[in-house]
């Protein structure tokens, strides 16, 4: 017997995945990337897709094998143990605090665009679009699939209907010199970047819920990141030829201003809505992912652990309440402390790349012939990677420290005991 509705088919699967990558992303990422690198911003666009692909195709090749709500955490298990698993989920469940109030920022911040809006009312519309989701999740991963489809449409026309109001120039692109290379120019800039492709490991704690995991998870995969790999090139292309991005104001506000630009007032009003939706069906995702993974652990753990209870349509609702729950608390602390959101976005990329560490090293052991080399290949980028951040990699390392310490020290006590 299933343990939730299989009701998902590759169209819902790619839009799902296209959404939780391009959301909080697409609208901010390429100015603040811009502003790092410069004209190398598109080489260090290409050398991310180059490096995402292998880490694709990994997780594609595990989803098929092993689709699961408990995502990452449950490979961890497979390949290295229960200290594995617990290490792996602790890692997802702790971006909360970070990464989702700065994806919620970026969303809020669309409304800033055309409105004056005091700190309070920035925070409502945070707690609002938290109250969204959790209704949405529990109508079930079908309507939610059929509703970020919708989305997906619109944030993609939006970037082509851009570039064909005013194509931009074939002469932006430029091979990176040494200087930027060795200055740390394009390795600061993956940094960041890394945040437009964070998603996938939320996208496998769906893989029980798709009709036909074996076929249409990986095949959901590799669309969806290859569809959201051209977006982010494309608008970056359009922020280097309009020389949109700068400070932290104006790297905000930067696909809206060209649409202000090119298409008026009705313009920043359409941007705004688009922008919004995009962020709203981003976070949504990982809402949804952190939700399952908690049931999943708790389910595990005992049938009748009150998180493990499903609804009438097999939704994990209660574990979802949770997550909202911490997620309202989290962005009331991060909205009264007014943290820096690319300072948050660079904490929560140090958790994404740990995660996504364990997750290709758990694809070496699980994965046999080429798909176990392409996870080998995987794991040494997802180290690079892990180097580029440097200390901003320092919340992510902390906490594993604690974590595995913490284990050795309850296994100890237990030894001890007996």
């Amino acid at each position: 017997m299933d343990r939730l509705n299989r009701q998902l088919g590759i169209p819902q699967g790619i839009a799902l995945l296209t959404t939780s990558l391009l959301g909080t992303g697409v609208f901010i990422i390429p100015a603040i990337v811009a502003s790092i690198a410069g004209e190398y911003s598109l080489t260090s666009w290409l050398l991310l897709v180059l490096c995402v692909l292998p880490i694709a195709f990994s997780f594609a090749a595990l989803g098929k094998r092993y689709p699961h709500a408990g995502g990452p955490a449950h490979l961890a298990a497979k390949a290295f143990g229960k200290k594995a698993e617990r290490l792996t989920a602790i890692l997802f469940l702790t971006v909360l605090p970070v990464g989702l109030p700065a994806a919620l920022g970026i969303a809020s911040g669309f409304w800033q665009s055309l409105f004056e809006l005091q700190s309070w009312q920035v925070l409502l519309i945070q707690l609002g679009s938290l109250a969204l989701m959790l209704l949405l999740g529990l109508s079930g991963a079908k309507k939610v699939g059929q509703i970020q489809a919708v989305i997906a449409i619109a944030i993609v026309s939006a970037v082509v209907l851009l570039i064909g109001l005013e194509p931009p120039s074939l002469a932006l692109w430029s091979p990176p010199a040494n200087s930027a290379i060795l200055d740390g120019q394009v390795a600061s800039a993956l940094g960041v970047m890394f945040w437009c492709f964070v998603g996938i490991e939320a996208f496998t704690h769906l893989g029980e819920e798709f009709k036909r995991p074996e076929r249409d998870f990986p095949i959901a995969l590799i669309c969806g990141v290859l569809l959201a790999g051209g977006v982010y090139y494309a608008a970056s292309v359009l922020v280097l030829h309009h020389h949109s991005y700068g400070d932290e104001l104006a790297n905000s506000q930067s696909l809206p201003t060209i649409f202000a630009a090119l298409l008026g007032d009705k313009g920043l009003w359409v941007a705004a809505v688009i922008g919004y939706l995009a962020c709203f069906a981003s976070i949504n995702i990982y809402v949804q992912g952190f939700a399952r993974l908690i049931w999943s652990l708790s389910d595990e753990h005992s049938h009748s652990h009150p998180l493990a209870k499903l609804t009438s349509n097999k939704v994990p609702g209660r574990a979802l309440l949770v997550v909202v729950g911490a997620s309202m608390l989290s962005v009331t602390v991060t909205q009264w402390w007014s943290l820096p959101i690319e300072q948050l976005i660079r904490y929560a990329n140090g958790n994404f790349v740990v995660v996504y560490l364990i997750s290709m090293a758990a694809g070496v052991v699980l994965l046999n012939g080429l798909w176990r080399v392409v996870a080998a290949i995987s794991t040494a980028l997802c180290a690079l990677v892990l180097l580029a951040l440097g200390m901003d990699a320092s919340y992510a390392l902390s906490l594993s420290v604690l974590v595995l310490l913490a284990q050795k020290l309850g296994a100890r006590r237990l030894s001890l005991q007996h």
